[in-house]
């Protein structure tokens, strides 16, 4: 299956393609845009790095919103941390999927701060603006 953003695209295209529509999935994907940089300051890409991450896990429309809103509590900052850990190794592509299916069941968010916090003394929890 291949990737639906391409290097053509410029922030919008990426966004609309990511969420399908979807009114929350494209808030999700404008606050990671907004925040990723000052959370992450170690992501080379910003928030751009953070849609792609998206989209590499195949993560789409409701499913970000459902990302956001059920397993990371409403909190942009462990969205970005979730998509970082799996990045790290920390956790896999299926207890990421399944935790974004099952109201974050399985992921300990406290844990994963601790191990990507290790890696990236820098992660900024509060980073958010």
């Amino acid at each position: 299956m291949n990737d639906r953003i391409e290097l053509t695209d410029n922030s919008f295209s990426a966004i609309e393609k990511l969420s399908e529509g979807n009114p929350g999935a494209i808030s999700v994907c404008v606050n990671l845009l907004k925040n990723t940089a000052h959370i992450d300051p170690d992501s080379a890409f910003g928030g751009l790095g953070s849609l792609l991450s998206l989209d590499s896990n195949r993560i789409y429309g409701s499913r970000i919103w459902m990302f956001y809103k059920d397993f990371c509590k409403e909190n942009i900052a462990f969205v970005i941390l979730s998509m970082r850990a799996h990045q790290l190794g920390i956790i896999t592509s299926s207890q990421l999927d399944s935790a974004i299916d099952n109201y974050g069941a399985g992921i300990d968010l406290n844990d994963i701060t601790e191990k990507v916090k290790e890696q990236l003394p820098k992660f900024n929890l509060e980073g958010a603006v």
